[in-house]
C-alpha cells in the first residue's frame, strides 16, 4: 500500500499537531514495512527523526499552479507518488480528489468559541470556512478523530452519518517515561505543558497557584510555545515561563513535578495529560469530556480555580495521594500506544480501498 499524508503540521515547532503527524507516520512505517508512506506539503518541513526507510518526503511544488495546493498542487503530488490513499492529518483534504481520502478532525475548537481562534490566525479562518464544505460535499471518504467524545460532537455538528466517523485514540511517545529523582532535590513545583493559547485556561491555573501557594510552598513552571493571540502571564516570584522546551527535556520536567495541572476548557484528546501519566506524574485537570475519557479515574478533575487550588493543596500535602495518582496514571497510559494507533489507522486505509486483511 502507498499512502500520502499531509505533512503541513510539521511546519509547527511544537504542539499536538506535529506530534500526531510525527508519531503516526513513524509508527505506520515501522508496523507495516511493506508499505510506503509519503509526507506531502506545499511548505518546507523537517522530516521526523528516527525515520524508517519506507517513510519518505514527497517533492516540493515547482510552479505557481502547484502552490494553489489544495485545488491543484496536491493532486499532482499524489499522482507523482503513486499513492492509493490520501490522509489529511489536519482538517483538510484535496478539493478535487482522485484517490480515497481520510480527514482527521482533531476537535471543533474553530467553531466552538471565536475567541479560541481569532480571524487574525489565517489557518483557523480557512479551516472554519472550508472544512464544513469538504464534509458536506463528501470530499473526505471518511472522517477520523481522536476520542469518542469528539466523534459524537462531529456527528452532531456536521450532521454526518455515524458510520462515516471513526475514533482512534492517540498515545504518548515512547520517550515519555519516569526518570529518577534529581539530586539534590529541586524546590517543589507544579507543571503546565502545552501551547499557550486562550482555550488552555492558563489564567485559572495561575489564580489557583497563587491561592494555594502559601500552603504548598510550590513554584509554578509553565512550558510551551506562546501563540500570538495569548494575552501573556504577569511575572511573579516563583513563576517560571520556560517557553518552548525540547521534547527530550519534557520527561525530566514531568518526573520532577509535584503534579501536572491542565485546566483546559476544551480538547479533542488532551495529549499532555497522557504524557504526564506515562512519566508517573500526578495529574490535576478539567472536566472536559475528551480529557475525562482519556484520563479516566487516574486524575483529579476540577471545574474551577478554587477546586484546582484545593487539589493542588491536597497533592502537595499528601505523598500517599501522589503515589496513588502516579501508579494509576502509569497503568492508564499503558492502555495507549502509537503502534495500536497505527494499526487501527492503517485498517481504515484498507477499508477505503476495499481491501480485506
Amino acid at each position: 500500500m502507498r499512502v500520502a499524508l499531509d505533512a503541513t503540521p510539521l511546519t509547527l515547532s511544537s504542539g499536538g499537531l506535529p506530534r500526531y503527524v510525527t508519531e503516526l507516520s513513524i509508527a505506520l512505517a515501522r508496523e507495516f514495512p511493506e508499505d510506503t508512506y509519503v509526507l506531502l506539503s506545499d511548505q518546507p518541513f523537517p522530516m521526523p527523526e528516527r525515520t524508517p526507510a519506507n517513510l519518505v518526503r514527497g517533492r516540493q511544488p515547482y510552479s505557481a499552479a502547484d502552490r494553489r495546493w489544495w485545488l491543484w498542487g496536491v493532486r499532482g503530488a499524489i499522482r507523482l507518488t503513486g499513492a492509493q490513499v490520501f490522509h489529511g492529518t489536519n482538517f483538510e483534504v484535496p478539493y478535487l480528489g482522485t484517490v480515497p481520502s481520510l480527514l482527521t478532525i482533531h476537535d471543533l475548537s474553530p467553531w466552538r468559541d471565536p475567541a479560541w481562534h481569532p480571524d487574525l490566525q489565517e489557518n483557523a479562518g480557512r479551516v472554519r470556512k472550508r472544512t464544513p464544505w469538504l464534509v458536506r460535499l463528501g470530499r473526505a471518504s471518511m472522517i477520523l478523530t481522536v476520542s469518542e467524545a469528539m466523534r459524537q460532537e462531529i456527528i452532531s455538528h456536521f450532521g454526518v452519518k455515524p458510520e462515516k466517523v471513526r475514533a482512534i485514540p492517540l498515545a504518548a511517545a515512547p520517550h515519555f517515561r519516569p526518570l529518577p529523582t534529581t539530586s539534590p532535590p529541586t524546590k517543589p513545583f507544579f507543571l503546565f505543558v502545552a501551547t499557550l493559547e486562550p482555550r488552555k485556561n492558563v489564567p485559572a491555573l495561575v489564580e489557583a497557584w497563587r491561592e494555594s501557594r502559601a500552603e504548598t510552598g510550590a513554584d509554578l513552571v509553565v512550558a510551551g510555545r506562546n501563540r500570538a493571540d495569548f494575552a501573556g502571564i504577569a511575572p511573579a516570584e516563583g513563576l517560571y515561563l520556560l517557553g518552548e522546551v525540547p521534547d527530550e527535556q519534557l520527561p525530566r520536567l514531568y518526573s520532577d513535578a509535584l503534579a501536572f495541572v491542565y485546566p483546559t476548557h476544551y480538547e479533542g484528546f488532551g495529549l499532555p495529560v497522557l504524557e504526564a501519566m506515562q512519566c508517573g506524574c500526578p495529574v490535576i485537570t478539567s472536566r472536559d469530556p475528551a480529557v475525562m475519557e482519556v484520563s479516566g479515574n487516574a486524575a483529579i478533575h476540577t471545574s474551577s480555580a478554587a477546586e484546582m487550588a484545593e487539589a493542588m493543596r491536597g497533592v502537595a500535602a499528601n505523598p500517599r495521594l501522589r503515589n496513588l495518582l502516579s501508579g494509576c496514571g502509569l497503568e492508564r497510559a499503558r492502555a495507549f500506544s502509537w503502534a495500536r494507533t497505527a494499526r487501527e489507522t492503517r485498517a481504515l486505509y484498507a477499508e477505503l480501498l476495499g481491501v480485506r486483511e
